[in-house]
């Protein structure tokens, strides 16, 4: 059995809306948290719990440059959770097509 905590943590934090703003906005580069307050409204304490919950699924990292500690966006679990999901999509495509093909074939249009 595979060990699905990582991808679980991944579309948990991806289930807030907040959060997935947070993730658009660092996709166009790093970010303080104090940068991260401005668009949202909220307060320093509310983002920085969004950030404890990107960062536990990966999602997020933080490194120190002199006196800021800029927030990035790490996009390696995106990238699994993009793989789950488009296995699922060739499935459900895969089975669409042959019921697709098994109605033409009831309505008599061929094969």
């Amino acid at each position: 059995m595979t060990d699905t905590a990582p991808l679980d943590a991944t579309f948990a934090a991806l289930a807030d809306p907040t959060r997935r703003a947070i993730l658009a906005r660092l996709a166009r580069g790093e970010a303080t948290v104090g940068e991260l307050v401005e668009p949202f409204g909220m307060s320093q304490p509310a983002i920085s719990k969004h950030l404890k919950v990107l960062e536990r699924a990966g999602l997020v990292s933080r490194r120190r440059d002199a006196q800021r500690r800029p927030v990035r966006l790490e996009s390696a679990p995106l990238r699994e959770a993009a793989g789950w999901l488009e296995d699922y999509r060739a499935l459900w495509e895969e089975r669409y097509g042959n019921l697709d093909a098994l109605l033409r074939e009831m309505r008599g249009d061929g094969a």
